[in-house]
């Protein structure tokens, strides 16, 4: 007799469950970096409620996590004033991975290695559900945006061009 195929949980989803928060896994198939677009559409999801993390690194050195729509482009001014910086760049690629334990296309604000400030697009509370990376490639997480907010411990902020 087979063994049932046990789900396996991502850091996102295991500190999702940890704070009771609810959320559905959306899956698709996926073996390398696929943008947000394209991943919406493979989902039939509207491109406004998909939203991308992007990690960034201040003139301080000090790391911070932005997510926004995955059509929009982050302005680096107004993303470095709502976290008290002087410039931001985005991380190196390379650096990614060790510094939040996620790969890219499978990077999410929840379940990092390290708790960065974190900080969402404002427009994102307008929204009844949003999907985000799910901490793994092929892995989209639905979810509030307040209980998002809240489990990244993030604030939300205008950062967008």
């Amino acid at each position: 007799m087979a063994k049932k195929e046990k789900e396996v949980k991502t850091n996102a989803m295991r500190q999702l469950d940890k704070g009771k928060i609810a959320y559905t896994p959306h899956t698709y198939e996926c073996t390398e970096f696929t943008d947000g677009a394209q991943i919406a559409d493979t989902l039939g999801q509207d491109h406004a409620k998909v939203y991308k993390t992007l990690v960034t690194v201040g003139k301080s050195k000090e790391h911070y996590v932005f997510v926004l729509p995955i059509d929009a482009e982050i302005d680096f001014k107004k993303a470095a004033k709502c976290v008290g910086e002087k410039s931001l760049e985005m991380l190196p690629l390379k650096e990614l991975t060790p510094l939040t334990g996620y790969v890219r296309g499978g990077c999410t604000s929840i379940g990092m290695k390290k708790q960065f400030p974190t900080v969402f697009q404002e427009d994102i509370l307008a929204l009844p559900t949003v999907l985000v990376s799910g901490g793994k490639l092929g892995l989209q997480l639905e979810l509030a945006p307040a209980d998002l907010i809240k489990a990244a411990r993030g604030k939300t902020g205008d950062f967008i061009v």
